[in-house]
């Protein structure tokens, strides 16, 4: 399994091979390299071997040193948006379900973005974000930081087209 790593010639990790997926998916596939969907079918196998135990993902492995690993928000909301096209598998019901639990307990702005974001993009019913952002931004003066700005307002514009769940949807990796 092979998804896409930070930087050329290491290892992959969860949240580049979700951004090569997304981007992969939205552009004209005359665009596409010769084996681009062998790899795209790599790298979501790869995705799904990276699940955390009760869903959710975190930047990397699953599991280190037999130690389980805590999933995390925004490797989660990637991953969960990289496999929109499985919206039916068990994992993404179980993934989904582990980002609503969290999803009252974020405190960093960009990650409130993504996971809004996310569970929007499958039809999960999530708070208005502009009050939570609005409060976070009182206590840590956010909008100085321009990747967090950015989610914030793309998640407050509602969902992008590339975040629209496709008719065809698979139901295995």
């Amino acid at each position: 399994m092979k998804g896409w790593s930070w930087t050329p010639g290491t290892a992959s990790w969860v949240e580049p091979t979700c951004y090569a997926l997304i981007a992969l998916r939205h552009i004209s596939k005359e665009l596409h390299p010769r084996q681009a969907p062998e790899r795209m079918r790599l790298a979501e196998k790869m995705l799904f071997d990276r699940v955390c135990a009760r869903g959710g993902w975190n930047s990397g492995n699953p599991l280190i040193y037999d130690v389980a690993g805590i999933p995390r928000v925004g490797p989660t909301a990637w991953a969960l948006m990289a496999l929109l096209s499985f919206y039916d598998h068990p994992v993404i019901h179980e993934s989904l379900g582990w980002l609503e639990q969290s999803f009252h307990h974020i405190r960093g702005p960009a990650s409130l973005s993504l996971a809004h974001l996310c569970l929007a993009s499958y039809g999960r019913p999530v708070p208005a974000l502009e009050p939570a952002l609005a409060a976070l931004n009182l206590n840590n003066h956010f909008f100085h930081e321009i990747l967090v700005t950015a989610w914030a307002a793309i998640a407050l514009t509602g969902q992008p087209q590339w975040l629209r769940h496709s008719a065809g949807a698979s139901v295995s990796p």
